[in-house]
Order: C-alpha cells, then sequence, then structure tokens
C-alpha cells in the first residue's frame, strides 16, 4: 500500500502543501476551519507522518542515549538498572522517541561513544550515570555540546543538570537502625570507591558510625553477585565478626544471604542485613530484607523527563528526586551476642 503524503491530503482538502503541514504540526498559519478540515482527511486517509521526513526538518534524531560501563553479566543480574530502563522507556514511548543503549567496559570507552553520537548526531542528548569524583564526562560533555542530564548528586554534576537522591540521610537512616537494634559491630558491602554516590555514603557511614561510638568496616567491590558473596563471606569469616552488614544494592545482599545460609548462620539472629533500592528481590528472600527503598522506574522516568525539559529550553538545575526511606523487615532484629 502507498504511503499516503501531504501531497494527497491537500488535493483531497483543497488546500496548499503548506497549510497541511501548519495543520498537522498544530502551527499557526491557517484558520481553525482549516485545520478541522486538513485533520479530518488526514484521519479518513490513516495518514502517519514520516519519521525520517520529521526528523531531516527538526534537526532531531528523536532518540537519546544511554551508555552502561558496566559487564553484560552484571547488568543482566542488576535489579535497579531494569527498573531504571524501564523508566526511561516509559517516557519516551510517550514521544516517540528511542533508546539507544551501548554497554561498554570501561569509562574511556563510554566516552568515545559520546564522541562517536556526537559526531554522528545519532542521539538528541544522554542520560548520564555513575558520575565519579571529578568526572572526565562533564567537560566532554560540554566540549561536544551535546545535552545530558546526570544521574547523581550535585556536589559531582558541576553545574549541569542532575537528578538525584539524598545518599546522605538515607545512610544516616541505615546506621541509625542497626544502631537503634543494638549493634555495635557492623559493617558495610559497598560498590567502587570512584563512583559518587558510593563516595558520598562512604562519608555518610563513617561519619553516622562514629557519631554513633560504632566500630564499623567497608569492603568495596564491582556490585556483583559473585562480589558481594564473597565480601560477606570474609566479613562472617573474620574475628571481630559484625553483627549488622549494609548493602550497597539488592543484588549483593541477596548474594549475600545465600552465603550466610551456605555456612549454617541465619538472619537476623547472628546478622542483621540491610539491603539498597529495595527491588522485588528483597521480598523474595526467607528472610524477607530491609531495605532502602525508594521507587526507581519513577527515577528513570523523572530523569527522562528533565532532558526533554533540557531540549526544551529549560536552564540547569539540580532535582531532588527523593530520599530512600528505611522499610524494616524480617533481616533486622537484635544481636544475639
Amino acid at each position: 500500500m502507498a504511503r499516503i503524503t501531504i501531497k494527497e491530503i491537500a488535493r483531497r482538502a483543497g488546500v496548499s502543501k503548506g497549510a497541511v503541514s501548519y495543520a498537522l504540526n498544530n502551527q499557526p498559519g491557517v484558520s481553525e476551519a482549516t485545520r478541522a478540515r486538513v485533520l479530518k482527511v488526514a484521519e479518513e486517509l490513516e495518514w502517519v507522518p514520516n519519521r525520517a521526513a520529521r526528523q531531516l526538518s527538526a534537526a532531531r534524531s528523536e532518540t537519546f542515549g544511554l551508555v552502561l560501563a558496566r559487564t553484560a553479566k552484571t547488568l543482566s543480574e542488576e535489579p535497579f538498572y531494569m527498573g531504571f530502563v524501564g523508566g526511561v522507556e516509559s517516557v519516551l514511548s510517550e514521544k516517540s522517541y528511542a533508546l539507544a543503549l551501548q554497554v561498554v567496559p570501561n569509562l574511556d570507552e563510554e566516552m568515545a561513544t559520546y564522541r562517536k553520537w556526537a559526531a554522528e548526531r545519532r542521539v538528541d542528548g544522554v542520560l548520564v550515570v555513575d558520575l565519579r569524583v571529578d568526572d572526565p564526562r562533564i567537560p566532554l560533555l560540554r566540549k561536544l555540546d551535546l545535552p545530558a542530564v546526570l544521574v547523581g548528586d550535585p556536589a559531582m554534576a558541576d553545574g549541569m543538570t542532575c537528578v538525584w537522591t539524598d545518599g546522605t540521610t538515607a545512610m544516616e537512616a541505615a546506621v541509625g537502625h542497626v544502631a537503634e537494634l543494638g549493634h555495635r559491630e557492623i559493617a558495610r558491602v559497598a560498590g567502587p570507591p570512584e563512583h559518587g554516590h558510593v563516595w558520598i555514603r562512604d562519608q555518610a557511614f563513617a561519619a553516622a558510625s562514629h557519631r554513633l561510638g560504632l566500630a564499623a568496616r567497608v569492603v568495596h567491590t564491582d556490585f556483583s553477585g559473585e562480589a558481594g558473596a564473597a565480601a560477606t563471606r570474609e566479613l562472617m569469616a573474620s574475628d571481630s565478626r559484625p553483627t549488622a552488614i549494609i548493602y550497597d544494592n539488592d543484588l549483593m545482599a541477596v548474594a549475600g544471604l545465600s552465603v550466610v545460609n551456605g555456612l549454617g548462620l541465619r538472619s537476623p539472629d547472628d546478622v542483621t542485613m540491610v539491603a539498597w533500592d529495595d527491588s522485588t528481590l528483597c521480598r523474595l528472600t526467607h528472610p524477607t530484607l530491609t531495605a532502602m527503598s525508594h521507587n526507581i522506574v519513577a527515577y528513570g522516568a523523572e530523569v527522562t523527563q528533565r532532558l526533554f525539559d533540557l531540549l526544551d529550553g529549560a536552564l540547569p538545575a539540580a532535582h531532588l528526586y527523593s530520599t530512600p526511606a528505611l522499610v524494616a523487615r524480617e533481616s533486622s532484629g537484635p544481636p544475639n551476642r
């Protein structure tokens, strides 16, 4: 079946092609009666816009980019990015935009992808995750003049538009929770220290533990289940075994719980366990996992909407999305020693 063109709509409506263009794009230049007639003919003909032509005329690709510098295996297991990308897509689908998702092994490859996308005009803007301290991507994005929304704390964003969660307040709540239960020796299984949100949690964990007089340790990992399991095994085998562990994501917490069970121990009798993000995994384990909870799907949607706002002329700004709230479940309890 031949594609219905603006020329055919103009012929049937008895108007010029320019008038059809104004009417279909909801622009001034035609009367309301003419606009209504054109839209009626377009509906009768089941006309749909030519995506390629629209992209050329608007000088836009109608695509946003997201580069994830993680291993494919970690991403396939990590609940956070499944929910986050779902939220991104929920907004893009409403606006008939596409997502260019690229998985790369490291930060250098991520930056190379931005250069390529900018040179080829492949994307209208990018969503940037896992901000670093003194992040080299920020000056690059400015140099490329590539619109971007950063997912992370404004302390790392250098004045660029960002959407963030309050990791400091959330970590204080997590440490306060285990302290109120009576735990004095605690640990944290954290992500890579070069990640900005991990660094912020590092500072908050140390400060809260010091203020409450707790003996605290941190083991940094790569966020994977394997690393979370290894860190848990190391902590539980130590002479000064912690009675509470806070994890930087759900995947590591679930892996840690499996290690605890495998050692013949139980949570919370032998160790209180607190996860981060509160995906469905936390409610499917036995015992169910206490977690720092926030809506990850809505987080992805918020970040995406802010990128559309930026393209529409919004000034750079920092947007606080949420403060993760503690949801206590069966893995929380007082120490038995």
